[in-house]
């Protein structure tokens, strides 16, 4: 299954990074220090499954043995039970072992920037909002992830014109990606008098948080400006210009920020968010050249695209991108998206392998 050459050399780099991991001089420095562990991590996965496969084919050879050599029949019956049962095991552990060394996507353990807008539907679209990221922050809670609310725009009724929001954790980014394009509602809304069904469209962005090493901005291609924030009314509206402008002038990219009372911590969340759309336009540019050839864009960055239907009336969700239908509705906008996010890892992973 691996190559003895492959396997000495992931021994070998096993040792040297069980060394750092307990090395007291990285933990001064944690973005070292968790890419270490995050390898170590990994390569530890590849060598303990590994010797899992080992030890069933070897309990595999034992019972054939026992078939060949036994002339008790029960023993023979009990072994061959047992036979049916390893090679059941060794078929799920070589397919474990095939995702692990499959290549990793090095922006799938980032944390996320997930962006949530109102788009067709007006009101409904807005309050649509509001029910994608209660969904959102329930499946992060699923999962203990942190969520941190960056910016948003708050309507009248309970929704929201804009969310933008921060997951950290694990894995975040390879898990959330698969949320990115147009998410159609059809419902009939509370100020509907005559029960007719309306559709509305909320577009998601799910970004790969960016590190200082990822994106690199000049100062001499943004243009900052400040201005005084808005909001319904009220104590929360401030008195100060503390919201930020920032416009990355080699691409056009206007990012805004308000929530917060200091202009000094809008403009670094207005930063952080400025990074993730640039890096994000990128792996987007590499991913589209990829699949220029192929028919499946389930990985892509192509926001425009209708992914998922919310039918309300029928209690139905349906996934267009691997026509996944179901009719758990309450328990999916409740935080239950694993059915559809591990479908649609498995469909991406192929896609990438060029099996689809």
């Amino acid at each position: 299954m691996i190559p003895e050459a492959k396997l000495k050399a992931l021994q070998v780099e096993y040792d040297e990074l069980k060394d750092k991991v307990v090395d007291p001089s990285l933990m001064g420095d944690q973005r070292s220090f968790k890419k270490i562990t995050r390898q170590f991590n990994d390569v530890n996965a590849i060598l303990t499954t590994y010797n899992k496969l080992k030890a069933v084919q070897q309990e595999i050879n034992d019972s054939k043995e026992m078939i060949n050599t036994e002339s008790d029949e029960d023993i023979i019956a009990l072994a061959k039970d047992e036979l049916e049962e390893k090679e059941k095991e060794q078929i799920a552990i070589i397919d474990q072992l095939k995702d692990l060394l499959a290549p990793k996507d090095p922006n799938d353990d980032k944390n996320a920037i997930v962006e949530i807008r109102a788009g067709t539907g007006g009101e409904e679209a807005a309050l649509f909002v509001t029910d994608l990221y209660r969904m959102y922050t329930r499946y992060a809670e699923l999962k203990k992830w942190k969520i941190d609310i960056i910016t948003s725009n708050p309507t009248g009724l309970g929704g929201f014109k804009e969310m933008i929001f921060a997951i950290s954790g694990d894995n975040v980014y390879g898990t959330m990606r698969f949320e990115s394009g147009v998410h159609r509602v059809q419902r009939i809304p509370d100020t509907e008098a005559n029960g007719r069904i309306h559709t509305s469209a909320v577009s998601v962005a799910v970004l790969p948080e960016a590190e200082d090493i990822d994106v690199h901005i000049e100062d001499n291609d943004l243009r900052i400006d400040v201005y005084r924030s808005s909001g319904n009314g009220g104590q929360s509206v401030n008195t100060t210009d503390s919201a930020v402008r920032i416009t990355h002038l080699p691409t056009g990219i206007v990012v805004t920020c308000q929530d917060e009372k200091s202009q000094h911590k809008n403009k670094a969340k207005a930063l952080t968010i400025l990074k993730s759309r640039l890096l994000d336009a990128e792996i987007s540019k590499q991913e589209a050249e990829i699949s220029q050839s192929r028919k499946a864009q389930v990985g892509t960055g192509d926001r425009s695209a209708k992914i998922r239907t919310y039918n309300f009336p029928q209690s139905r969700i349906t996934d267009h991108r691997i026509n996944m239908t179901t009719y758990r509705l309450t328990g999916v906008l409740d935080g239950e998206l694993d059915e559809f996010i591990d479908s649609l890892k498995i469909a991406y992973k192929n896609e990438r392998l060029g099996t689809t």
